[in-house]
């Protein structure tokens, strides 16, 4: 019990950073292309508290995937919807992709002064880097997954041009379903786990 504890303290400032400047990005990417929309709805914030889902904070804790608050666009308010569209949903993914190396650069600098820190905050400190590293590159391959309502699903659907069949309102609707399923069944594990462990050691590789 102690232990989950422990784990849960160091993975908090990683989620709250990951979730914050993941729909951030998203926010801020759609102004820049002329969609004021989340703007008006004040989620041009970098504060947890504007972006975090309460329910979607519990389970990114308890099970190790999770969500926050969507950040809500008006395509039409684009020159090039659906080019823009994909800009707007990958702006996110890629934020965590962005802290996740980010992290992983303090950290080399840490490794390289430890005496710079008392041993204990210097342990705390790097497992803390460690585990934002970790929990942003599972957010990143997560929110690449082509089922909706996640991002990876947008790209998709805009690449194919598939937004304006029939079919796709009635996919949407059900893949918080088939998401959930996947979910607790631990099949999303053995999807995105590879991948998650491949990004997450060829970065290690890359900067130690």
């Amino acid at each position: 019990m102690l232990l989950n504890l422990i784990e849960t303290l160091y993975i908090l400032p990683g989620v709250l950073l990951g979730f914050s400047l993941h729909e951030f990005a998203h926010a801020q990417t759609a102004v820049w292309l002329g969609d004021d929309t989340p703007k008006l709805q004040g989620r041009l914030s970098i504060s947890p508290l504007v972006h975090i889902d309460i329910i979607g904070f519990l389970m990114i804790i308890l099970a190790g995937f999770g969500w926050a608050k969507p950040v809500e666009i008006n395509p039409y308010n684009f020159k090039k919807p659906k080019r823009d569209d994909i800009l707007v949903s990958i702006a996110g993914p890629l934020a965590n992709l962005f802290i996740a190396i980010f992290f992983l650069l303090l950290m080399k600098i840490l490794y390289h002064a430890p005496n710079f820190l008392p041993y204990s905050l210097y342990e705390t400190t790097i497992n803390i880097f460690d585990y934002t590293v970790w929990i942003n590159i599972v957010l990143f391959v997560f929110n690449l997954i082509p089922i909706p309502p996640l991002d990876g699903s947008h790209i998709l659907f805009d690449i194919l041009d598939l937004k304006d069949k029939p079919f796709y309102y009635e996919f949407y609707d059900k893949g918080r379903i088939l998401l959930f399923i996947l979910i607790i069944t631990d099949l999303i594990d053995k999807i995105i786990g590879p991948p998650i462990h491949m990004i997450y050691l060829a970065l290690e590789n890359l900067f130690f």
